[in-house]
């Protein structure tokens, strides 16, 4: 039973966590309203896309993260009690996939888009395309941010996964 409890508290810091990037998407478009009203120069209008697009990418995230998490909250009691040692493989079977995605995407892809993004920037000199790196590289630090601190959550409920799995 306290893994259902550990579940559970697992599935509420990510809706938590999901509220980041709802928050960091609203402020990216208040950043496109900002540009698009109040921007003079070229480069400030160049803004206008590249935050609209990161900003709702980033509510994207957010609200598919804090919807597939809030409806875990509630499934994970009913599927516990169902089956308790099914529903500690399934978990494993889960969070190893998504610490083996972590591994990949979040310290490897994201690193590397950021290091294109700044490429860009450095040796492009259309005011557009320094926005677009500008803004990706934004928003990139706040996935960065937000999924390290995903990962080792996930990587502590997989080692509690594991201790339970041990003990049946």
């Amino acid at each position: 039973m306290e893994i259902l409890k550990i579940a559970t508290e697992w599935a509420k810091a990510e809706v938590f966590s999901s509220r980041f990037f709802i928050l960091a998407g609203i402020l990216f478009v208040l950043g496109t309203v900002g540009f698009w009203q109040l921007g003079k120069t070229d480069m400030a209008k160049a803004f206008v896309t590249p935050t609209l697009v990161a900003g709702v990418l980033l509510l994207a995230v957010g609200l598919g993260i804090f919807f597939a998490n809030k409806s875990r909250v509630t499934s994970f009691a009913t599927a516990y009690n169902a089956d308790p040692a099914a529903f500690v493989k399934s978990e494993i079977s889960r969070t190893e996939k998504s610490m083996g995605e972590y591994k990949t995407i979040v310290f490897k892809v994201i690193p590397f888009i950021i290091i294109a993004a700044a490429l860009i920037i450095a040796f492009v000199d259309k005011p557009v395309w320094r926005a677009a790196g500008i803004t990706t590289i934004a928003m990139m630090v706040v996935i960065l941010l937000v999924d390290s601190n995903a990962d080792t959550r996930i990587k502590a409920y997989n080692k509690q996964l594991h201790l339970v799995e041990k003990q049946d």
